[in-house]
């Protein structure tokens, strides 16, 4: 009766196993989305100020936050699908 117990656990272990490895593969891969978004973020609002300092006139600068906020935006939303596709795989 022993045998029989060990022997039907080794399958879920290793079934748990793979879990935890995916699950932290996909956390991992999550990390790195979140901190390319950061970068892209980061990037955005530094070349946004730049091109704002160095606007002519008040549409230019308009202009140029305009931009920053949109490619803020975008760096965020980018970020967010991909997580959304790591959590929610297609069926296959």
């Amino acid at each position: 009766m022993e045998e029989v117990g060990s022997s039907s656990s080794t399958p879920l272990s290793n079934h748990n196993k793979s879990s935890v490895g995916s699950r932290l593969k996909r956390s991992c891969l999550s990390f790195a989305v979140s901190t390319q978004e950061t970068f892209r973020y980061i990037k955005a609002f530094l070349v946004g100020q730049a091109k704002t300092i160095s606007a002519r006139n008040e549409k230019e600068a308009s202009e140029a936050e305009l931009e920053a906020t949109k490619k803020q935006v975008e760096a965020a939303d980018a970020a967010e699908d991909i997580k959304n596709r790591l959590n929610h795989p297609p069926n296959v």
